[in-house]
């Protein structure tokens, strides 16, 4: 039998800002989701609420841990936040979409400017070492 994937040796443990990263990731597709007028069940609501809350609160202490180190410089720093801010932003909408608060073409731009942006500082901070597990040949 053929195993692909990574070897044991090569795994870890996953850490609280992998599943921040999930939380976000969920958040992210579900708000695109919405946006392309796809149904979001009871199930889904509950998954997104649950997951808002986390992410908004994970966002929260992370944003106050790294105001506190003086090693990034004042721009990483002013990125940082401002991720953060978006992130929890992203948070707030996605609960009030899922509790159907979010409505109007107005409120629909703001989320997707929001979704837009989050995802381009996901993109640019994306580092290929960072994803080894996808080397599966």
């Amino acid at each position: 039998m053929i195993k692909l994937g990574p070897t044991s040796e090569e795994m870890r443990a996953m850490s609280g800002d992998d599943i921040f990263i999930s939380r976000l990731k969920l958040l992210i597709i579900m708000a695109k989701a919405y946006l392309k007028n796809y149904p979001i069940g009871n199930y889904r609501k509950s998954a997104i609420i649950e997951n808002a809350h986390h992410v908004f609160y994970h966002s929260l202490q992370l944003a106050g841990s790294e105001t506190q180190s003086s090693i990034t410089s004042e721009v990483e720093a002013e990125e940082e936040q401002e991720f953060h801010q978006r992130v929890q932003l992203l948070a707030v909408m996605a609960k009030a979409m899922a509790e159907n608060r979010l409505t109007g073409n107005l409120r629909k731009k703001a989320l997707q400017d929001n979704l837009d942006r989050v995802c381009e500082i996901l993109i640019f901070s994306f580092q290929i070492k960072d994803v080894n597990f996808l080397k599966v040949a």
